[in-house]
């Protein structure tokens, strides 16, 4: 269940790296954030990308497309350990809303993020520029397990 149950000190401080991180548009440290085995979950794709090098190249890149970036609220598990970022950006002349959903270990690593994203022409818009930039990279970082 969601509240606003406050994080483990060791998620608070992930959390506090990852938005000094976007607000900066460095994300050099994101390594370090993440678990080895971390998983990103896109809305574009039905199976996840696997490994932290696939989680920092995604990220990385979308932080490169987005404009007008910024996080509006920010929800937690009962245990602290999965954090809800509602956010809003640009992708060109498309104004799109999202929320990232953020799963961490005990440890405060990055084990899995997901993102949703609306309206359609938002999504199809960041799509298509996430191809354009790392499309044939991406296809090395497939599940290939359903």
């Amino acid at each position: 269940m969601l509240a606003s149950a406050p994080h483990p000190a060791a998620v608070t401080a992930t959390l506090v790296t990852w938005h000094r991180m976007v607000v900066s548009g460095d994300l050099a440290d994101l390594p370090s954030l993440l678990h080895a085995d971390a998983t990103f979950r896109s809305p574009m794709a039905f199976k996840p990308y696997e490994s932290a090098k696939a989680v920092n190249l995604i990220l990385t890149t979308v932080l490169g497309v987005f404009e007008d970036f910024a996080y509006h609220r920010e929800l937690a598990t009962d245990d602290g350990l999965n954090a809800v970022l509602e956010f809003s950006a640009r992708v060109g002349d498309k104004q799109l809303k999202g929320i990232d959903l953020i799963r961490f270990d005990s440890e405060g690593k990055i084990v899995d993020f997901e993102v949703m994203i609306r309206p359609l022409s938002g999504l199809q818009a960041l799509g298509e520029q996430m191809g354009q930039r790392i499309g044939p990279l991406l296809a090395a970082f497939k599940n290939p397990s359903p």
